[in-house]
């Protein structure tokens, strides 16, 4: 009789500035992590896809994949791209995370298999941070991971320390977010944060039997960013920020209509490029008027919503409100345009409303 698979375990992805909960990792049970052949590699990451969407439909979603199905080609992820669609997801949604047999593989035909996955539409990571500097600076991932093996020696190892910082900083300069597995205590937390570590995952987070909307460990108060507890220059932007409705680059003028008109209160929409920074703004006012007036429609609809966008107006999530406030005044015409809070990669964490900010001002 064969045996029954378990269900596959699903691991928060925390944010280290927040404590937020940013992303849902799926992770195999030990016996299923080899599998023989590519075809078995390819129906299992289906089934893997559609199980893990059947539990998590909001987060984005991390997928365990082995390096060797990049040489199967595109389709079978093609067909998990039609398996999101179907229910109703985007492949942005999902980075695909590479084991640490990437080391294995010949380059050009890492490179090629990561290319398909982004004519597809996917993220995807690294399941290690000991690959060659030149390699990620190359293939630029969205994620790598640094292993729990590594974590586990920090703060006193000095050899691991060195290589999660010498790492972070490659990652920060080919806009790679790096991701620390395997966390367990403050201690390790307070040495990732020095390093530059902003996401990360492990049992001091959740037990085995977490579930997507459980809770997670707060984070406790010394592995804050000083930059941004320090309360000297007044409230920082970070307390005014509020989610952000993205759309990537090519969105049509008709998508970002249907955007803001299923939604009454929203200011604006934000378009992004393929490493989640922002290129341009769409302000709810002035989009509607190019777009509600004569022959606007027509004109506008099908063709990119860049062509009635502005550049975007981002500050650092960390800068004072008061900071924020003087930069959203330097553009007369567009003084209560939403600001987009960036982090140290450049990339969209939020948007603020200048008219939040000058409420919480003027009541402090």
């Amino acid at each position: 009789m064969a045996a029954v698979s378990r269900p596959v375990a699903l691991r928060p992805i925390v944010d280290l500035d927040s404590g937020a909960v940013l992303a849902i990792e799926a992770v195999y049970p030990a016996e299923e992590q080899h599998g023989e052949d590519v075809a078995t590699l390819a129906e299992r990451l289906g089934r893997t896809a559609r199980e893990v969407m059947a539990r998590e439909n909001l987060l984005p979603l991390v997928l365990p994949v082995p390096a060797r199905l990049l040489t199967a080609g595109r389709e079978p992820f093609a067909f998990v791209e039609d398996t999101l669609r179907r229910s109703g997801r985007r492949p942005r949604d999902v980075t695909f995370m590479l084991d640490p047999e990437i080391r294995q593989l010949p380059r050009e035909h890492l490179v090629r298999g990561l290319a398909h996955l982004r004519e597809l539409g996917f993220r995807y990571a690294f399941g290690t941070a000991r690959v060659p500097p030149d390699l990620l600076v190359e293939t630029a991932p969205f994620l790598f991971r640094i292993d729990g093996t590594l974590t586990s020696g920090l703060p006193d190892n000095e050899r691991f320390a060195a290589i999660v910082d010498g790492m972070t900083r490659i990652g920060r300069g080919a806009g790679t977010f790096p991701l620390a597995s395997g966390v367990t205590s403050v201690t390790q937390l307070v040495s990732l944060r020095q390093a530059g570590v902003r996401l990360a995952q492990g049992p001091f987070f959740a037990g085995e039997d977490w579930a997507p909307g459980d809770r997670v460990t707060p984070l406790p108060d010394l592995t804050l960013d000083p930059a941004s507890s320090d309360t000297a220059g007044g409230p920082r932007v970070s307390e005014f920020m509020v989610p952000a409705v993205t759309m990537t680059c090519d969105a049509t003028a008709e998508e970002v209509l249907e955007a803001f008109s299923n939604d009454s209160a929203l200011n604006s929409v934000i378009l992004l490029d393929h490493r989640e920074r922002p290129v341009a703004a769409l302000d709810r006012a002035r989009f509607l008027l190019s777009i509600t007036g004569p022959y606007g429609h027509a004109l506008y609809a099908k063709r990119p919503a860049q062509r009635l966008a502005d550049p975007p107006k981002t500050v650092p999530r960390t800068v004072p409100a008061l900071t924020a406030l003087r930069i959203a005044g330097v553009d007369r015409e567009r003084v209560y345009d939403d600001l987009i809070a960036v982090n140290e990669f450049g990339q969209c964490m939020g948007v603020v409303h200048v008219s939040d900010i000058i409420r919480g001002l003027s009541q402090a």
